[in-house]
């Protein structure tokens, strides 16, 4: 199975208040999304995680550590201290800056940033994204959430926890 992810931002306070996320602390906020992570995914899953995976964290192995799944980096704007450190990158199966996935036949294009069209936009394909939180007032958001087969699969939009293509779809931001 394959899950998407986004902005999941473990160890970072701020975010808390930036977001609106309905957490007290950054503690009950990581220990919800980790969770709320591994009461889906299983060790044999794959898990997209489209950028800013931590930030302000010290050691971001403390939370790679306990998330189940294979997981696949997409780089956000966030990620730069993960990527100095290389045992944090050995919890990857691959890091890179956009991915074309094939979800049981379905073409996904997964890139922390939201892009106005991508390869295969006129043939159908999908494309997944972070970046921009649950900021609906932020010009991008207004103008991406109207753009054909665009998903924000940002943790703050979709419920704290990886999706399947299936939830997104149905979804459609309103999780």
């Amino acid at each position: 199975m394959n899950y998407y992810i986004a902005d999941t931002h473990f160890g970072h306070d701020n975010i808390r208040r930036m977001s609106n996320r309905p957490f007290n602390t950054i503690e009950e906020m990581d220990k919800t999304i980790i969770d709320n992570w591994n009461s889906r995914v299983t060790d044999n899953d794959d898990v997209y995680i489209l950028g800013d995976f931590s930030y302000k964290c010290e050691d971001p192995i403390l939370y790679l550590k306990q998330l189940k799944g294979r997981k696949h980096l997409i780089i956000g704007n966030h990620d730069g201290k993960l990527l100095k450190n290389p045992a944090c990158i050995d919890y990857f199966v691959e890091i890179v800056d956009m991915k074309m996935v094939n979800d049981n036949g379905t073409q996904i294009v997964c890139c922390h940033y939201p892009m106005v069209e991508w390869n295969g936009y006129y043939r159908n394909v999908l494309h997944f994204y972070g970046h921009i939180h649950n900021n609906f007032d932020n010009e991008t958001n207004q103008y991406i959430s109207k753009v054909k087969n665009a998903y924000n699969v940002g943790v703050d939009i979709i419920g704290f926890m990886p999706r399947t293509l299936k939830e997104i779809l149905e979804s459609k931001n309103s999780l």
